[in-house]
């Protein structure tokens, strides 16, 4: 046996030991040390108060759980993000600005977007509930009816009408009618429908200047030459002198 291979068998010998010790410690550590006991108990006489408390906290970490689908799929946040995407991919530059960038935006833009419907929730769902003005499910309906006011007025006829149908349910007199869980799918897909319908607006005068700069490419005889390395600082250069977020962020904002 070589010198490493003996050197090597030693260090595995002395990490088993080391390992076995370790284990030894812990064992006894742990048998000798009580572990905390967590036990959940119900009053005898029913404790209706503290059910209750425990149900109401539990529908609050739910909500929680659900606030960042609540907040992409129904607020403006899908329409805004994907834009801002698409124009990444036309300007030649998918890594600027940064994802986290993009997002912030969305998100600062949506915020302001909704400040009308926010303002509407808090001062007739929270405040009231806080002061203890109205109860818990008159708060809930409360804060729905503004937001659901909102995808009402963004949605399409069409697609309401795609749900009722899919859920087989009786067409509704008025649009109030519908249930909640027909409105928001319908919008989050009239959302994909306008935002793709904008990504195309922003992405095709971009492709315009990737035609026009590979054409001159193949008439010089530079084939081999990627055409999207010379006409990115064209687009980026269009894109300052037009004001392009200017622009992009005025159309997706008054959309709304």
């Amino acid at each position: 046996m070589t010198r490493e291979r003996k050197r090597l068998v030693k260090l595995i010998l002395i990490g088993a030991l080391l390992f076995v010790c370790c284990v030894g410690i812990v064992d006894s550590v742990w048998a000798q040390q009580s572990l905390p006991k967590l036990t959940v108990e119900f009053p005898k006489d029913g404790g209706k108060g503290n059910s209750s408390l425990a149900i109401q906290i539990l529908f609050l970490i739910t909500v929680l759980t659900l606030a960042p689908a609540i907040t992409i799929m129904m607020t403006s946040f899908t329409r805004l993000v994907i834009v801002f995407h698409f124009l990444k991919q036309a300007l030649g530059t998918p890594q600027t600005p940064a994802n986290q960038i993009i997002v912030g935006l969305s998100l600062f833009l949506t915020f302001f977007i909704m400040q009308p419907v926010l303002t509407e929730i808090n001062e007739k769902s929270v405040q009231p509930f806080l002061k203890d003005k109205i109860s818990q499910d008159v708060a809930i309906t409360n804060a729905m009816a503004p937001v659901r006011t909102f995808m009402l007025k963004e949605v399409r006829e069409k697609d309401l009408m795609l749900f009722v149908k899919l859920a087989k349910i009786e067409r509704p007199k008025t649009a109030s009618d519908l249930p909640t869980y027909i409105i928001v799918p319908s919008f989050i897909i009239s959302e994909l429908r306008i935002a793709f319908q904008l990504g195309f607006v922003v992405y095709l005068p971009l492709l315009l200047i990737d035609l026009i700069v590979g054409v001159i490419l193949m008439s010089m005889g530079m084939m081999m030459l990627p055409p999207i390395m010379i006409s990115m600082p064209f687009k980026i250069l269009l894109f300052v002198l037009v004001d392009g977020w200017y622009l992009v962020v005025q159309s997706v904002v008054s959309g709304f």
